[in-house]
Order: structure tokens, then sequence, then C-alpha cells
């Protein structure tokens, strides 16, 4: 096997692929039906400070070579996740990332502080959620909005910091200067796009809650444009996600300036597609005689 280790933060990963926050759980089921050690790391489910049910199905439909979802944050909690999951997760010799959201920066802040010396490896803010303080706008749209946001957790942690950037905004490139400069460790991105599908027979939405976040294949292509932006405006790095579901997939990510990755509805496709990934990665290493990731990272080259 090559060298495939990544340095995210103070942490060094094995390789660079792990799996997106919301696909994996906290690793119970999964860890029935692969060896979770051969992951590069691991975005738990997103955390609330208090326990969440989510949103009334139906939740998900799949849609041309992707999926919309509209879960609404289920999930059980940031002091339950500390008592019962970490635990678990503790067990697999893999850096684990808390995926935290909040309706405000005291929540943000809390939520870090909580989780400072649980044990994880580090904290991935979900911009994404609407401040309620703003009139219900994402975190993610606004750059001052996000700057905020890093700093109130950056204050709050000693751990790694990365801010899981939204795609529905004009400018990605200007939200990755802001969270960097407000001393975020790493940013991924993207998280879903806004969709909408629509029952042509009833005329009404197929998800109970009308709108969703698209994710999958079908968003590849724009997922890959906005790391190659991102990663030609901040030095820290860039944890690219969207659509990728095979080898091939996820080295567009890298040579567009990936320095990791994270594998989300791919996991649904095919739930070992994360270890097939790996595998892959490496077998192009010894055809194209590469040794270190970062010789690949951002080494695309324009006609």
């Amino acid at each position: 096997m090559n060298d495939l280790s990544v340095q995210i933060g103070k942490v060094l990963w094995k390789n660079p692929v792990s799996v997106a926050s919301g696909t994996f759980g906290c690793a119970e089921e999964m860890s029935e039906i692969m060896d979770i050690g051969k992951l590069g790391a691991i975005f738990a489910k997103g955390l609330t400070l208090k326990p969440r049910s989510g949103n009334p199905p139906q939740r998900i439909i799949e849609t041309p070579a992707g999926m919309l979802n509209a879960i609404g944050l289920q999930n059980v909690g940031v002091d339950e996740f500390i008592k019962n999951k970490i635990p678990f997760l503790a067990n697999f010799d893999v850096p684990v990332y808390a995926n935290i959201s909040g309706n405000s920066e005291h929540e943000y802040s809390e939520l870090a502080k909580k989780l400072d010396g649980s044990g994880i490896a580090g904290i991935e803010i979900n911009v994404s959620c609407p401040n309620v303080k703003k009139g219900g706008m994402a975190f993610g749209l606004d750059p001052d909005l996000v700057a905020s946001v890093t700093r109130s957790v950056r204050k709050s942690t000693e751990l790694d910091v990365i801010v899981k950037l939204s795609p529905n905004v004009t400018d990605i490139s200007l939200m990755a200067k802001r969270a960097e400069q407000e001393g975020a460790d790493a940013v991924s991105l993207v998280n879903t796009f806004m969709g909408l599908a629509i029952d042509i027979n009833q005329r009404r939405p197929y998800l109970a809650n009308n709108t969703g976040g698209l994710s999958g294949p079908a968003i590849r292509p724009i997922a890959v444009r906005m790391v190659w932006e991102v990663y030609n405006s901040v030095s820290i790095p860039i944890i690219g996600m969207g659509g990728i579901v095979d080898t091939d997939s996820a080295l567009e990510f890298i040579i567009a300036g990936a320095t990791a990755l994270s594998v989300g509805t791919g996991t649904f496709y095919d739930p070992l597609s994360t270890v097939k990934i790996v595998k892959g990665i490496n077998q192009y290493f010894e055809e194209n005689n590469y040794k270190k990731i970062i010789e690949l990272v951002g080494s695309l080259v324009f006609n």
C-alpha cells in the first residue's frame, strides 16, 4: 500500500476517504457489514443541543442521478451522543468528527463546549441552519454570519474546527475565506442544494417538508467546480463531497483541490463504496507512480 495519509488540522488520517454526516449514522449498523477501521474518518450524524424527531415523512425521494432529503436534523442530542455514541465509536482506530447545528451563535458555542474534551477529533459546523435572530436566514448564506459562528465555535473549543459550506450562495470562495480568517482548520464542501420534486398526479411536493437537499452524482460537476474555486482562495485543507460514488469521482475532487473526501449518497447506492474507493485510489497511485496524496491535490491543468 502507498502512503495515502492526509493531514487535516492537528489530525492525521490514514487515508483521505471519510463518510459524510447524516449518511452513516454513528456507525452502529455499518459496523456489521464493513471494516470501519479502513476509513480515513467518520463524520457522525448531525447534533443539536436537545434531541430532535425531525420532519414528518415522506423525507427522502430518489431523483435522477441523486436523492432529495428533508430529514430535519433528527438526532439523539449532544448529551446522549457523548454518553453512548462516542464510547462505541472509540472502538475503531478512526478519527471521529461531530457535526453540530444551532439556531443561534450561543447554541453553536454551547455544543462546542460540551464536545470539547469528549474524545472526538474535531467539530464540523453545519452553517445551513436558520439563524432565528436574523429572521431565519441560514448562517451559510451570509459571509458575516459564517465568520461570527466560526469565531464563536473557535473560542469555545480546542478541537479542530471544520466549516461545512452551503453551495446555495453566489460566491462560496468568500464564505471559505471568512471561515479561514476566523480560525477554521478546514472547510468541507459542498452541502446539499435546495431542490423540489413534484408528484404530477397530486400536484404536490413528494416531500412533506416541500423542499429538501439534493445530493448525489447530479450535483458533482458543480461541487467539483466549487472545490476548485475554494482551493484557489484559501490555504487550509478542503474536504470535498457531492456525488462521490467511485474512485474516478473521488479523484476528480482531489485533482480539483480537495485534500480529503466525504462519501454520502454513495453509501446508499453501495454501502461498501468507501472501502472500494480507498482500494481504487491506491491502485491509481500504483499505476501512475504517485507516492502521497499531496502530489495530486490541485493538480488540475486547464486546456
